[in-house]
């Protein structure tokens, strides 16, 4: 038998042979299939990329920092704790180290974030801090990263507490800033 292009060409009088070909492969077909191997294994896998998940429910609220109701001619140093809001869940990857930065909020000036009065200009300065302490070495810079610690992957807490000077001479009204965190990990 000679082959040309993808066609077998038979000399004359060889038709039986062709026959004789496919007999013989149905043949080994069939045989094998008969030894055919029913069980086999297979690599299953999967890759988990380290990363964060930040869930906010709607509105995209973090939470608040609420320093209370004060009189107006109090001068003192007031302190409040970061409050999550109840659809703030964050978590990460077990062992991503995670970070925050802050920005100086709407009402930035002279160094130093300010809550505003409504409808006024009157101010009231306040500082950020990741300990409840209140100590220099925690205050949290403008956009300054900061490392947040976390015993629970799955649920993990921003450390965020603040720190108001009023100054006794503060009109009526209330004093609002809004701030903007961003996770980096």
């Amino acid at each position: 038998m000679r082959m040309t292009g993808d066609r077998a060409r038979l000399p004359q009088g060889s038709a039986v042979r062709r026959i004789q070909w496919s007999a013989v492969g149905v043949f080994l077909a069939l045989s094998g299939a008969a030894q055919a191997i029913t069980t086999q294994s297979f690599q299953v896998s999967a890759t988990v990329a380290a990363g964060c998940s930040v869930t906010t429910g709607t509105g995209g609220t973090l939470g608040t920092l609420n320093f209370g109701t004060r009189s107006g001619v109090d001068s003192a140093r007031v302190s409040a704790s970061f409050v999550p809001s109840s659809s703030l869940l964050l978590a990460c990857t077990p062992g991503v180290a995670l970070s925050m930065s802050i920005d100086g909020g709407q009402n930035y000036g002279s160094s130093v974030r300010n809550l505003v009065r409504g409808g006024g200009t009157e101010r009231v300065p306040y500082r950020l801090y990741t300990s409840s302490s209140l100590n220099a070495a925690s205050e949290i810079g403008v956009n300054q990263a900061v490392s947040i610690a976390y015993s629970n992957s799955n649920n993990i807490s921003l450390p965020i507490f603040g720190a108001a000077q009023l100054t006794g001479f503060s009109p009526a009204g209330a004093y609002t800033d809004r701030l903007t965190v961003t996770l980096s990990w």
